[in-house]
């Protein structure tokens, strides 16, 4: 995906970063989100890649040992603070959000707190495709050799987008579909609030995911619009140790790289 300049804005943005999971494969109490990449808390990488793209406030959602989160970014006056209890899937996170959104007569970006692998001129991207296509949603997807894990991007037999549908939900021929949903989303406010109110639990794990509601959108007549093309190496899992020192060398390679450029 190429560098995107800077685009001009009317409408308000703001952006919700998904930090209140655990991370229960770390090993650690320390939320996942806090984990240190390239000497700082993973968290943080994202959280500037949010303010490079414009967006103000910055929510962070947060759970599980949230007064370590809220300590880690307390010196960060952008950034507004939502307690997630119980923690009830991605859905539910965003829906708590929606009186720090009310005021948000815009979009908003909905990030994992813990992908610090990406890139502002993503976020530009999805921005300016938002806005030439007038959606309602804009999604990032990525091509991977290995999916698994992933949200697939299923589409109709024309390329346009029909649905994400979960690992956990997928078919087999659904689960060989190598594009995925690496969690880049950006939401017109006022139509994902309203979306968010229509949302049924899902069915295996009884939670609400934020995954159903580009779907929700389509049958509500609502434009979805996709940007392909992320790089397969910014959407790298943290679930582990060994996935948490894989990134923190891509990045440090990456910032040494910028250094000399």
């Amino acid at each position: 995906m190429t560098s995107t300049p800077d685009i001009p804005r009317t409408r308000p943005l703001a952006a919700v970063i998904l930090a209140a999971g655990k991370g229960t494969r770390m090993d650690s109490d320390l939320p996942k989100v806090l984990h240190p990449v390239a000497d700082r808390p993973m968290l943080h990488w994202v959280i500037d890649a949010c303010r490079r793209a414009g967006a103000a406030p910055i929510v962070l959602v947060v759970g599980h040992r949230e007064d370590l989160v809220r300590d880690a970014c307390s010196d960060m006056n952008d950034v507004v603070f939502v307690t997630q209890s119980p923690q009830n899937g991605t859905g539910h996170a965003v829906t708590v959000c929606s009186d720090a959104l009310a005021d948000i007569d815009g979009d908003v970006f909905v990030l994992a707190g813990d992908g610090p692998l990406i890139r502002v001129d993503v976020l530009h991207t999805l921005l300016a495709t938002h806005q030439r296509e007038q959606a309602a949603a804009t999604l990032a997807t990525a091509e991977l050799d290995d999916p698994t894990g992933y949200g697939r991007i299923v589409r109709d037999e024309g390329g346009t987008f029909i649905c994400i549908v979960e690992q956990r939900n997928a078919t087999a021929e659904q689960q060989a579909i190598t594009e995925v949903y690496p969690s880049y989303a950006l939401f017109d406010v006022k139509a994902l609030m309203e979306t968010l109110g229509t949302l049924q639990a899902d069915e295996v794990s009884g939670e609400y995911y934020l995954t159903a509601v580009p779907q929700a959108m389509v049958a509500e007549g609502k434009r979805v619009a996709l940007v392909p093309g992320v790089d397969a190496q910014d959407i790298l899992s943290i679930n582990t140790r060994e996935q948490l020192d894989a990134v923190d060398e891509v990045l440090r390679t990456r910032l040494r790289m910028e250094a000399v450029s």
